[in-house]
């Protein structure tokens, strides 16, 4: 293997469980994942849904950097557009004092929610927030970077207070957008495939307007893939129901916590699966072979693999396994 494996959870709530439990699942995982290899560990955000508990990445990246001790812990990602660049940039260089060279902070510009739950997010209801994540970008890179201009009246902020530590910063995206603008920034940048499975040309539009920074000398990708992986490739598939499920009726408007897998197989007698998302799934050699041809596709130097199943021990059982097909 070339390219390193990471992990992107967003902390799934299973029908009968609760948030806490997922809560302490995730923190579990990491620890599994730590000891089986995986480079880093992210947290979503995702507001407003009885299917993840992911709420504040922040928090529960404290709670995951302090359960480990060499897996790098961050965002995927900080929603910027509902938070103040200055409250964000302060936190992390907490989190960054607190855990030295461990801290990620991946940024997006999606709102991780439906359009009520980012009205109740907003904190001035007067009017719609407006579209200037540009804006908020700059300003975040500046207080983390001591970089306002001379004179500016918010230079003296940048004075943060984890002291001289830092979290590396990053882009995250599912368009032509993001991706021009992590280029331009010189910023590492990571796709997310199971949003978004046309995002090979995407990345070939970072590189092609990547600008070599202080952050970067070089472009770098990672892609973010849905994976689940079980013994064979049926075991794998009926565990994948249940995030199928959970994902068909979330395009309906309809949110539930993650289904029973004997429930979504039922549901799928009656309903078609989910169109234009990819998810690799299957058994350890399937799902190698499926992840290395989405990483050639992109020319990725990394692969985040985002896993939701029913049964915890079965997220667990596939980055076990998928670990061991490297």
């Amino acid at each position: 293997m070339t390219y390193p494996l990471s992990v992107l959870d967003q902390s799934p709530i299973s029908e009968g469980s609760v948030g806490a439990e997922a809560l302490a699942n995730s923190i579990d995982l990491a620890r599994h994942v730590e000891a089986l290899g995986y480079e880093r560990y992210w947290i979503a955000e995702h507001h407003g849904t009885p299917m993840l508990a992911s709420a504040a990445p922040e928090i529960l990246i404290a709670a995951v950097a302090a359960a480990t001790s060499r897996i790098e812990v961050g965002s995927g990602g900080v929603m910027l557009p509902h938070y103040s660049p200055l409250k964000v940039a302060e936190v992390f260089s907490m989190l960054a004092a607190l855990h030295p060279g461990r801290i990620d902070l991946g940024l997006g510009r999606a709102p991780g929610s439906d359009r009520e739950t980012m009205f109740a997010l907003q904190r001035d209801r007067r009017q719609a927030s407006p579209d200037d994540f540009p804006e908020q970008l700059a300003e975040l890179l500046a207080y983390l970077e001591d970089d306002f201009p001379a004179g500016h009246p918010l230079a003296r902020l940048t004075a943060l207070p984890g002291g001289p530590e830092r979290p590396e910063v990053w882009l995250l995206g599912s368009s032509p957008q993001s991706a021009i603008w992590a280029g331009e920034l010189g910023l590492p940048y990571v796709f997310a495939d199971f949003i978004n499975p046309a995002g090979a040309e995407i990345a070939q539009l970072y590189r092609q307007r990547f600008v070599p920074s202080r952050r970067r000398e070089r472009p770098f990708v990672g892609v973010c893939l849905s994976v689940v992986c079980a013994e064979t490739d049926e075991e794998a598939r009926r565990i994948a129901a249940s995030s199928r499920m959970a994902m068909t009726l979330l395009r309906q408007g309809r949110l539930i916590a993650v289904p029973p897998v004997e429930t979504a197989l039922a549901f799928f007698e009656h309903n078609d699966p989910p169109a234009g998302r990819r998810a690799v799934v299957g058994s350890p050699t399937t799902v190698r072979s499926g992840i290395e041809e989405v990483v050639a596709a992109y020319a990725a130097d990394e692969a985040m693999l985002v896993t939701i199943t029913y049964e915890h021990a079965a997220r667990r059982r596939s980055y076990e396994l998928v670990a061991g097909a490297f």
